[in-house]
């Protein structure tokens, strides 16, 4: 049985202020509060909100570095040096190679190579095997993308061999900036570029543009790069704010009108060739399938290069459709191992924290098994926190050590949870909501208990209470095709602009509710609210079967929901997304 969500309504916003700019905007009172709930009070910084400018992305020379690493760009052109494009191998590290590469080569810059690093050998970040290899090709500039804020030894042994570095990165950096000749990050103690949260290919993004601006590149020319960051920022969830809210709502639009050709293939493969692509789509469709080659392909013989997340920048590089379409085929193969492996561990998790009660008195969650692919790990803790809600640890062995991923509830910082346990790993790193670790295998047992020891003593109980957060009470007669096109407007959702929540009392299903999904996990009906006019709307639970003979039954329940839109066949209808169903009293 799921545990009982809290349901929290939002603070609501002035009336007064709401009323005036629902009246000048021409909107409904509920979506005038929900810009006064996102700070917007006044037409024209709403007028700025739903019509995003390419005109407001701020300055990149306004980053720290930034000119120095034109500048060794530019010398690298024009003496025809060999470039290195490194990156991480998930989402946001592929995207971020192939966007830097695909505009170097857009150059007509013939000595270009990238490379991604090995999960499994390598591991995360700047590694000595790649500038092994790097050196080997006689490359001698290297542009990181998504790593290297803390890569300061690996810099100065590269430096070494003749190699110089540029660092774009958007993680927090160590006591010490790397020795490079431009670090690009605007985390930086010392950078006051005005927005923080830019993802790595957004970096590289900014990179791209500055060396534009200086050698009056038109910008239109460097707009064909937004699917990818785009494709980033969903994917690696940073606040869809600011600057990101500007990237990512011009590279939906390339996504939609003419993505790059690797990138429409997966998107052929999710079927989501007539659908208006969202955020979401990024998140759960797109987004896995690229970051399954990084996970999936060092299990698999045929790989013939380096490393898995290889496939994924060749996908999004690859000019030819033909050969796009192989690639996307390819990688979506990979995607199915992924969740069939990542179904079969989740099971085996499920039972082996089944099988021992005393875990039900601990408020935090650590499982161990040697035998799980250190690939998947990470979506496993966060599927365990789906059924438990507790923070979690999910590890296994790889290369002599045991490896783990964590993830967090709301609220709790995992992060110093496991820094308190820093003296028992090699190695970890993350932030507040989710890390990595490396320790020895005879250290796990300690682990494990002063992990939850930890969790025991700093964990405020109330965390361990899913809870819904509410934007508004809505009726179904609200729901109009008007108040529907005035909401896409707030699109793209994402953090810090999430999907509104609504809440609907006292609704009803006629009896033709059904249980749908490969194990009829997830509940699909008609509700209708008897108010006047008396109003029905699709509505779909998923992993909410619970309650369906109640529901079948036509007795009355309260629904917090999403509004989205259900295309089916050409039709486009709208839909509840159910979040929470309560039976009332």
């Amino acid at each position: 049985m799921p545990i009982a969500k809290q349901w929290v309504l939002k603070e609501q916003g002035d009336p007064q202020v709401v009323s005036t700019l629902a009246a000048s905007l021409g909107i409904h009172p509920v979506l005038a509060n929900l810009l006064v709930q996102r700070g917007i009070e006044t037409k024209a910084e709403a007028e700025r909100f739903f019509n995003p400018s390419l005109d407001d992305l701020h300055d990149p020379f306004l980053m720290k570095d930034m000119e120095k690493a034109v500048e060794r760009i530019s010398r690298a052109l024009d003496k025809r040096e060999k470039i290195m494009v490194y990156g991480d191998y998930d989402v946001d590290g592929t995207t971020a190679v192939a966007l830097v590469y695909s505009f170097l080569r857009q150059l007509g810059h013939k000595e270009l190579l990238f490379y991604i690093p090995d999960r499994y050998t390598e591991g995360y970040g700047v590694s000595i095997k790649g500038i092994d290899f790097a050196h080997r090709n006689g490359v001698t500039l290297v542009i990181t993308l998504d790593c290297g804020i803390k890569a300061t030894e690996k810099v100065l042994y590269a430096k070494e061999k003749g190699i110089d570095f540029i660092i774009c990165d958007h993680h927090l950096p160590g006591d010490e900036i790397p020795k490079a000749v431009a670090v690009l990050d605007a985390k930086r103690p010392d950078c006051n570029y005005p927005f923080k949260e830019l993802s790595g290919c957004g970096v590289g993004f900014k990179l791209v543009q500055a060396y534009s601006q200086a050698h009056g590149i038109p910008f239109k020319d460097i707009e064909r790069l937004l699917d990818l960051t785009a494709v980033s920022i969903a994917s690696d969830i940073v606040p869809l704010t600011g600057e990101n809210r500007i990237l990512a709502y011009y590279g939906l639009k390339r996504l939609n009108e003419k993505p790059n050709k690797g990138i429409q293939s997966i998107v052929r493969i999710c079927g989501l060739e007539d659908h208006e692509i969202t955020i979401d789509d990024i998140v759960f469709k797109i987004g896995p399938r690229i970051n399954a080659a990084g996970r999936m392909a060092v299990d698999r013989e045929e790989a013939a290069v380096p490393s898995g997340g290889h496939w994924a920048v060749n996908l999004m590089v690859e000019r030819d459709e033909s050969a796009a379409e192989e690639f996307g085929n390819m990688i979506d193969l990979y995607n199915s191992d992924r969740k069939t492996i990542d179904r079969s561990v989740t099971i085996e998790a499920h039972k082996y924290v089944e099988s021992r009660p005393e875990f039900k008195k601990l408020k935090s969650t650590v499982v161990y098994n040697p035998k799980w692919m250190k690939g998947i790990v990470g979506i496993v803790a966060s599927r365990l926190i789906e059924t438990y809600y507790k923070p979690t640890v999910v590890l296994t062995m790889s290369n002599g050590f045991v490896t783990g991923s964590a993830r967090s509830v709301p609220g709790f910082d995992l992060y110093q949870a496991v820094e308190s346990c820093a003296d028992l790993l090699e190695n970890f790193g993350g932030h507040m909501y989710a890390a990595g670790m490396t320790m020895k295998p005879e250290n796990v047992e300690e682990f494990t208990k002063r992990f939850n020891a930890y969790v025991e003593e700093n964990i405020d109980p109330q965390m361990l209470i899913p809870q819904v957060e509410i934007d508004a009470a809505l009726l179904f007669s609200d729901i109009t095709p008007k108040f529907r096109r005035d909401l896409c407007a707030f699109q793209p959702f994402g953090p810090g602009n999430t999907a509104p929540v609504f809440m609907t009392q006292g609704v009803s299903n006629r009896g033709d509710a059904k249980l749908v999904g490969a194990t009829r996990e997830h509940l699909r009906m008609d509700l209708t609210q008897k108010e006047k006019p008396n109003t029905t709307i699709p509505a779909i639970a998923f992993q909410q079967p619970s309650h369906y003979e109640y529901i079948r039954s036509g007795k009355p329940i309260d629904v917090c929901y999403t509004i989205v839109e259900n295309h089916y066949r050409g039709t486009v209808t709208p839909q509840l997304r159910i979040k929470d169903i309560k039976i009332p009293g």
